[in-house]
């Protein structure tokens, strides 16, 4: 409990400092916007490619498809939900927070968490759920707003780096292929990158939204299901299906995370309500700072 506290305080701490430099005007957007697409393409990839240099027993590969089930399992269930909970929010914050449902910010914060929790196994199986909610956020998510080109959108999710670097990753844990020490020591180097520059985007982001009128009872309802409920009913049905603890707790803590930022960034493209969308993205990760150390907490207590 207490390891898993100092973790989310530095994380916290990090926040805070991005926060403020971004305030002081030595960050500004459009190197938030460099530095963002630097994590997602360069960074992010290495630090999942990293996560497969161990190797692959027999073992983890069928806990691999187990988690690829439930995460693929987790987006229909999404789908259900966006069906049943959402029908009496104005249309245009409706397809914002359908959106968040489907796609939280497992792939940029998801991960950072996860590593700290459940180390470089964990992290291998949170790249491997994040394959179903890559392909929902630029299918089924992009359709919400937009009717989205099929083509297009699977030739995005088929050349992202996040999905090649797991491919790759398995490929090269399965092969008898050593990389050079230089090289697959460069790629861990940049890798460990990660949750330091994830945090800083994250802090940069909160620094402009405007606090007057935050507290939205729609974000809040939102972020109950987002951060509470959904990882509680997902927890207690892998465990029903006696799925082993690390796999679920992975799961679980994928599903926990906040509104992913692309919300925000999407609702301002296609002219959606974006300052719902911002509000939405800051209640919801300002809550997972507290939702999320005690969500870690509980699983860490029962493995």
């Amino acid at each position: 409990m207490i390891s898993i506290l100092q973790t989310q305080l530095s994380i916290l701490i990090i926040v805070v400092v991005a926060f403020a430099v971004t305030k002081a005007g030595l960050f500004s957007s459009k190197a938030r916007t460099d530095l963002t697409n630097v994590v997602i393409y360069v960074i992010l990839p290495c630090n999942i490619f990293s996560s497969f240099h161990k190797g692959i027993t027999p073992e983890t590969l069928r806990q691999c498809v187990i988690v690829l089930v439930a995460a693929l399992a987790l987006q229909l269930f999404y789908i259900i939900l966006n069906k049943i909970l959402y029908f009496k929010f104005p249309p245009e914050q409706r397809i914002v927070v359908q959106y968040a449902t489907m796609v939280n910010n497992a792939g940029f914060l998801g991960l950072p968490v996860i590593e700290s929790v459940f180390g470089e196994i964990g992290l291998l199986y949170g790249a491997i759920a994040l394959i179903p909610l890559r392909v929902s956020m630029w299918t089924v998510g992009l359709s919400l707003f937009t009717k989205a080109d099929k083509r297009q959108s699977l030739i995005t999710v088929a050349t992202h780096p996040c999905i090649w670097a797991v491919i790759l990753g398995f490929i090269y844990a399965l092969s008898s292929f050593e990389l050079p020490a230089f090289l697959s020591g460069t790629i861990e180097m940049v890798g460990n990158c990660t949750t330091v520059l994830t945090m800083f985007i994250v802090g940069s982001i909160l620094s402009g939204v405007d606090p007057k009128n935050m507290v939205d009872k729609r974000c809040l309802f939102y972020s109950f299901f987002r951060l509470i409920a959904i990882p509680a009913i997902t927890f207690g049905v892998l465990t029903l299906l006696r799925v082993d603890m690390l796999t679920k707790g992975v799961v679980a803590l994928s599903s926990a995370m906040p509104a992913a930022t692309m919300t925000a960034m999407l609702a301002e493209k296609y002219g959606k309500d974006s300052a719902f969308a911002s509000k939405l993205v800051f209640i919801s990760t300002i809550l997972s700072m507290v939702t999320l150390p005690l969500i870690a907490a509980f699983l860490t207590r029962n493995m």
